[in-house]
C-alpha cells in the first residue's frame, strides 16, 4: 500500500480520539509492525497524531490536518488535470497570484517555465515555478506555516494589499453554494480574502467533493469568483447555482472519482 494512503488511514482511525494500537493499525493497513511504527514516528513528528501508551491517538482535541505530502499524493491524476485547466487561464506575459495547498502546487508546476509574474504564496509553488528559466516569482515574506509552508500573517496579507494582478488562483477548503468561500482557520480566510482583492480575475480550482462542504471561516461568497474549475463528476444542482451568480465554470474530464476511505 502507498505510504500517503497508509498515513491517511492512521489518522482516519484516531480521529474519534481513541487510542488505536499498532497491532490493529497492522491489520487495517496491511503493513508489518516495522512499517507502521515508522508511520507513526513520521506523523508524530509532523503533529498529526500523538504517541501514548498502547499506541497512538489523534493530535489536538479536533483532530489535526493531513500532513501536505499526504495530500499532495491523494488523487494526484486529477489535481494534475485541475491544474493544468487552470494553468491554461494564465496568458503568456501577465501577473498573477498563486494561492497555497496542493492543488495550487500542481498548478505551480504547470506555470513552471511560463513568461508570467508571480506572487507565489508558498515555498512549495515557489520553488515549483522557479525550478524553470521562464517566470519571475516573488514572495511574500513573513511568517511560514510547518509542512505546509504557506505564507501566514499580516505580511502576506499586507503584500497582496499592495499588489493588483491579472489573475488570482485561488485554493479553498470549502466552496459550497449558499455557504460561500470558507477556510478551517482564521488566518487563512484572511490571506485568501486579499487573494480575491489583487487580481482582475478570480479562479477558484477545486476537487468536486468540495462544492459539499462548508468551513468555519467565510472569506468571500461564490459571486465574487470570475472563474471556477472543476472536474465533470462535479455534482450539478451546485454547478447550476455556481452559473447563475455569474461564475464561468470549467469542466475537465477525468477518470472516476477514488474510492472514499474509512
Amino acid at each position: 500500500m502507498q505510504r500517503s494512503r497508509r498515513h491517511r488511514m492512521i489518522i482516519r482511525a484516531v480521529e474519534s480520539g481513541a487510542t488505536v494500537s499498532v497491532e490493529a493499525l497492522c491489520e487495517l493497513t496491511g503493513a508489518s509492525a516495522v512499517t507502521v511504527r515508522r508511520d507513526l514516528a513520521q506523523l508524530a513528528a509532523q503533529d498529526a497524531v500523538r504517541r501514548v501508551r498502547g499506541g497512538v491517538t489523534r493530535a489536538h482535541a479536533r483532530g489535526a490536518p493531513m500532513p501536505f505530502a499526504v495530500r499532495l499524493d491523494e488523487d494526484r491524476d486529477r489535481k494534475a488535470a485541475l491544474a493544468a485547466a487552470a494553468a491554461s487561464l494564465v496568458e503568456d506575459g501577465s501577473s498573477l497570484v498563486l494561492d497555497n495547498g496542493t492543488t495550487c502546487y500542481a498548478v505551480a508546476t504547470h506555470l513552471a517555465g511560463r513568461p508570467v509574474t508571480a506572487l507565489a504564496l508558498s515555498l512549495h509553488a515557489a520553488a515549483a515555478m522557479a525550478t524553470l528559466p521562464g517566470a519571475s516569482v516573488v514572495v511574500p515574506g513573513g511568517p511560514v506555516e510547518n509542512d505546509t509552508l504557506a505564507f501566514t500573517g499580516h505580511p502576506a496579507v499586507r503584500a497582496l494589499e499592495d499588489t493588483h494582478v491579472d489573475v488570482s488562483i485561488i485554493g479553498t477548503c470549502s466552496a459550497r453554494p449558499g455557504f460561500g468561500l470558507t477556510s478551517t482557520t482564521y488566518e487563512d480566510a484572511e490571506v485568501k480574502r486579499a487573494c480575491l482583492a489583487a487580481g482582475a480575475r478570480r479562479v477558484l480550482v477545486i476537487t468536486p467533493d468540495k462544492l459539499s462542504r462548508s468551513s468555519t471561516f467565510r472569506f468571500g461568497e461564490i459571486a465574487d469568483l470570475t472563474d471556477l474549475v472543476t472536474t465533470t463528476d462535479a455534482d450539478g444542482a451546485a454547478l447550476a447555482q455556481i452559473r447563475a451568480e455569474g461564475v464561468n465554470v470549467h469542466l475537465v474530464e477525468t477518470g472516476p472519482a477514488p474510492p472514499a476511505q474509512t
